[in-house]
């Protein structure tokens, strides 16, 4: 099977990144962004890498919303603004924005340009990295068959778990065509569990619910406009400016779950309709959020925590078994229903790394998760953020 030249869609993209691209467009759309490739897992990248790289990266300049997707978009996400859907008709991509160079084994992929316009590229690089490694390691993976029993048998034990599953792998997914096969197994199987992606493609695709908020570098961002100290309060403040109380869900480790609750105030609290867990322990997190919402005085069972921090089975039923009856509670599964078909998935990432708010200098972004192999950023920035949030 060999990859696609180019990928489907404008919309083969996270949900959330359209989402942010809106709010930056409105509140920022002067700012300007940069993104680095962050090879975690150490992969060794085959000779020609960067040629086929550059090659699928230079293709997506073709790709256009259709009219089809633009309704699509408009019946089913009625905060994305007339004014937004048009602009994002005019959109393409501009491959100058990108920066692909390899030497030996190494892999280096930097984009640079106005953050509106380079907020889209994270998604699609990571999953051509993806597809492509696969392709040019030659490495063999299970049948089309397999695939659709194998995320059958996982959709039917969510089921009987009694919990509601999203499919949150676009990034480190196997291939386009093996995520068709998942969606196309998710939906044939999965009535009572499985609720949505958020791969806007497939959503329009499998006739499902294109699911997402923000991302960190939202709050990244908002720390090199305003300080890390008031990073949470105007990223939280600004979405709520934005979208008015739709897409409630607030990520909340970009500089760990406890700072995050020292802003995560009454009027927050009530308002968003719950927090996503990305890093951390899910049992201690869970813990923490409960004992915010009580000392709220919210009901915990009126709210909702989305875990989407690495999942698989087992990890699922743990936090269930926690959550149940205390805290309502949703899933969003990646690479174990994306990226489970033989190869070893790939360990990688690509994070903003500086940002230019307006006609300033750059500032360098860290992310201080939960998890400390989780933190990105220079390792002063990353010291001045800790002593800032008075972060051990």
């Amino acid at each position: 099977m060999s990859v696609p030249s180019i990928l489907p869609s404008l919309l083969d993209n996270d949900f959330y990144k359209f989402t942010m691209q809106q709010g930056v467009i409105r509140l920022f759309p002067s700012a300007r962004a940069r993104y680095q490739f962050i090879n975690r897992g150490k992969h060794a990248f085959p000779p020609g890498f960067a040629k086929a790289l550059r090659e699928a990266v230079d293709a997506m300049a073709s790709l256009q919303l259709t009219r089809e997707e633009k309704h699509f978009l408009r019946v089913t996400c009625p905060y994305l603004d007339p004014v937004y859907l048009d602009f994002l008709a005019g959109y393409r991509y501009n491959p100058e924005e990108v920066h692909i160079i390899q030497t030996g084994e190494e892999l280096e992929v930097r984009v640079e340009g106005l953050w509106y316009r380079t907020i889209l590229w994270e998604v699609p690089l990571m999953s051509l990295i993806c597809e492509l490694y696969y392709q040019l390691n030659h490495l063999k993976r299970i049948s089309d068959a397999e695939v659709i029993e194998n995320t059958r048998q996982k959709i039917e034990n969510y089921r009987d778990l009694n919990v509601t599953v999203a499919e949150f792998g676009t990034r480190r997914r196997h291939s386009y065509g093996v995520h068709r096969l998942v969606l196309q197994a998710l939906q044939q199987y999965g009535a009572g569990s499985f609720v949505g992606t958020s791969n806007v493609h497939m959503a329009m695709q499998y006739q499902t619910k294109p699911i997402g908020t923000h991302a960190h570098e939202w709050f990244m961002f908002h720390a090199a406009r305003y300080g890390f100290k008031m990073s949470n309060a105007l990223g939280l403040e600004h979405w709520v400016q934005v979208y008015r109380g739709d897409l409630g869900i607030a990520l909340s480790d970009t500089y760990t779950t406890d700072v995050f609750f020292q802003q995560f105030d009454k009027m927050f609290s009530k308002l968003f309709d719950g927090v996503r867990h990305d890093s951390g322990d899910p049992l201690e997190f869970t813990d923490k959020v409960i004992q915010h919402y009580q000392r709220m005085g919210i009901n915990p069972l009126s709210k909702t925590i989305t875990f989407s921090d690495s999942l698989n089975y087992e990890k699922v039923v743990r936090i269930a078994e926690h959550c149940r009856g205390r805290i309502g509670m949703s899933f969003g599964i990646g690479t174990s229903l994306t990226n489970d078909v033989g190869p070893k998935a790939m360990n990688i990432v690509i994070k903003m790394t500086e940002a230019q708010p307006g006609e300033g200098e750059w500032t360098e972004v860290v992310k201080l998760s939960d998890e400390k192999g989780k933190y990105t950023g220079s390792e002063r920035m990353i010291h001045l953020a800790k002593e800032i949030l008075h972060i051990e």
